[in-house]
Order: structure tokens, then sequence, then C-alpha cells
């Protein structure tokens, strides 16, 4: 019989907050595999209820983390359940799940190709299809802030403009998603296309996709193919 726990004033399952937890961690791995991460460089956060989220902690590394590690905080980062010190970057989280209210999970990169344009403050453009089906179209860099404040957050939020990621200035990147599966195909696709500009731009530049048909193939993407990868439209 599943147990109950509260945090924050609601009442969660216990399976609900392990899971979280476990998915976490296996997403850490899966991040290091797909070279997103190294040590204990940037941060996972799943959202399990209003205001209750899992989110790694502070200084380790992926690699031995365990969901016992996993802290669960509130809106205000403060500790909830854990004993561990939830990530520096916790601010930031919150800030992206109280502005993108269908965001269920997030992740923050330090992907090479992503934080070179984070590095140089440019934007990852829109110029191939699966960055603006999946993200949206244009990923803007945010105005540069210290690591761990809440003018970082502050700055990602304003520059994310209805995507679904953002570069930080001279760090890295922010992706968030319906899913931690979702988190994950969203950075990737960001770090893919921020390897084509690079590319394009030692080659004389790409040609970016308009504004217009940026919005048709976002939109049909959000409203029917992401649901037939789902299985939930044929």
């Amino acid at each position: 019989m599943n147990k109950t726990v509260l945090l924050n004033n609601r009442e969660l399952s216990d399976v609900e907050v392990q899971s979280a937890r476990e998915a976490i961690v296996a997403m850490g791995k899966e991040l290091i595999e797909r070279k997103l991460v190294a040590g204990s460089w940037g941060n996972i956060s799943v959202k399990i209820a209003d205001g209750v989220y899992a989110v790694t902690p502070s200084g380790r590394g992926y690699a031995s983390q365990e969901p016992k590690d996993i802290v669960i905080i509130d809106n205000a980062c403060s500790t909830l359940d854990g004993e561990l010190t939830p990530s520096s970057e916790s601010k930031l989280h919150t800030a992206i799940y109280s502005a993108c209210p269908e965001a269920k999970a997030i992740i923050h990169t330090h992907s090479i190709y992503a934080s070179a344009l984070a590095a140089m403050r440019k934007p990852v453009p829109a110029i191939i299809e699966d960055i603006v089906q999946i993200i949206g179209g244009r990923v803007n860099c945010a105005e540069y802030a210290l690591p761990g404040t809440q003018e970082l957050a502050d700055n990602a939020v304003a520059a994310l403009n209805g995507r679904k990621a953002v570069l930080l200035a001279n760090h890295g990147t922010v992706c968030w998603g319906k899913s931690l599966e979702d988190a994950l195909i969203v950075s990737e696709i960001l770090e893919k296309a921020a390897q084509i500009a690079i590319i394009c731009q030692s080659c004389g530049g790409a040609v970016e996709l308009s504004s217009e048909d940026a919005e048709v193939m976002h939109s049909f993407y959000e409203e029917h193919y992401s649901k037939r990868q789902l299985g939930l439209e044929k």
C-alpha cells in the first residue's frame, strides 16, 4: 500500500516522490553518456506538484548519485526533504516553473557548441526545422549574471520569449519540457542546432527560417506530431 508524505502542505504519494528522484538519477547518467554535462556541472529538476520540486544536489557528480541524494524543494528553494544542499541554480529552476506552467522538467547543461555561442553571447538561429518544431524558433542568449543569483534566473526567464530553451551568457543552456524525456530532446536539438550554426558561420553564414514558417511548424508539432510520438494521435 502506498504511503503519503506531507510536503509544502500537499499530501503526495511517497511513490511519486521516489519516482521523481529515480528519474533524475537516471537522467544524470544519460546526460554524461550523451556528453551534455561533465562531472557535477549542470543540474536537473522535476516538478512533482505545484510548489514541490525534485532537484539535483550541489556538487555531487552524476555518476555516483543515488535517489536519496535528490533534494525536494519549494518555490522559495527551501528544502522540504533531503539531507544534501540543493543545486545552487535552484532559483533558476523555480523561476522557469513559475513562468512556464507547462514545464514539468528542466535540464541545465554545459554542452560544447551551445556553450560556445553563449560565450559569444549570440543566439542559436532558427536555421533547421527541428529547432523551430520542438523549441519554437530562435533561442536567445540571456544577459549575463553571476551563477546562482536571482538576477540570472530573472534574465533567463526574460530571454525565453515563449521558447523551450535559453542560453546563459558565458555559462551554458537551460531547457524545459513536459517531461524529463522531452527536456532531453530539447537539450539535444539545441546542441545540434548550435553546432550547425557554428559550422555555417565558418562557411559564410546560413539563411534563417521566417518567423511565419517557424510558427506554422511549431504549431503542427505541438498539436499533432508530438501526440503521434506518444501514441495519442494516428
